[in-house]
């Protein structure tokens, strides 16, 4: 009898363990580098806008849960993530082996490829051997960074890197770049639609297995609770059609989607 009380206990003792472990998420905190138009970045008013912004509202309001957006320079992203400052990143995050090592993702967002940007006329293209002897920026912390630093360096191009897409853009409009790489989409439908951008042009897609496309919602290496909560939210905007309208009023009749 004595033997038996004490298993029960013990399993009463487990039981309120795991209940006490597992977290009811209220509020979502989501690290957000908001200088990625048309994916993230401020309206005149200071309120974060963008598709991924739309994004992560959507998915908190699927979930019945407080959204709350903590900016980031894209660079501190990981550390945050792991110092706690907030339980996901929503921020055009690509899914790279070498993230996947120290972080874990949700199921896909939107996926995308990469391209360089540069004036009208002037003669570059995608190929690295264009860009000898001239100089492209990039976002650091970013895949674009990665690329530069194992592809473009290596061909002879000087590449630097930035805090964030804003003074990418600055340096490449004064003069300072021949060049930038960043994601396709941002580069087309943030940059080349603002009156800074109308005498520039994007190249073809950069090919290469540095440059994966898939995005999704970086979280904490074994968050395997928040991960399930939202790749939930994620099926639950298929599944009912607003990520569909989500993306009409960004992208038009543009498929972001894979299905991956």
């Amino acid at each position: 009898m004595k033997k038996a009380w004490l298993t029960l206990s013990a399993l009463a003792l487990c039981l309120a363990a795991g209940n006490t472990l597992a977290k009811e998420y209220k509020e979502l905190r989501f690290g957000v580098d908001p200088s990625y138009a048309p994916f993230e970045s401020k309206a005149a008013d200071g309120t974060l806008v963008g598709f991924d912004i739309d994004l992560g509202n959507a998915i908190c309001a699927e979930l019945k849960v407080k959204c709350k957006w903590v900016e980031s320079d894209f660079d501190g992203m990981i550390p945050g993530l792991k110092a706690n400052k907030f339980d996901g990143v929503i921020s055009s995050m690509t899914v790279t082996p070498a993230r996947e090592k120290v972080i874990d993702f949700s199921n896909e967002l939107f996926s995308g490829p990469t391209a360089l940007v540069f004036k009208k006329g002037s003669g570059l293209t995608a190929d690295p051997a264009s860009l000898k002897g001239k100089t492209v920026g990039y976002e650091q912390g970013t895949i674009q960074e990665a690329y530069a630093k194992a592809v473009l360096d290596k061909a002879g191009v000087k590449t630097q890197a930035y805090q964030n897409q804003d003074q990418v853009y600055a340096d490449l409009t004064s003069g300072r770049l021949d060049a930038s790489i960043q994601d396709m989409l941002q580069a087309e439908l943030g940059f080349l639609k603002s009156p800074k951008g109308v005498d520039y042009e994007v190249s073809q897609p950069v090919e290469s297995e540095l440059l994966p496309s898939k995005t999704a919602i970086g979280i904490k290496k074994g968050n395997t609770e928040l991960k399930a909560l939202l790749d939930k939210g994620i099926k639950a905007l298929h599944d009912d059609g607003t990520y569909a309208t989500i993306q009409k009023k960004h992208f038009g009749d543009l498929n972001l989607y894979s299905g991956k």
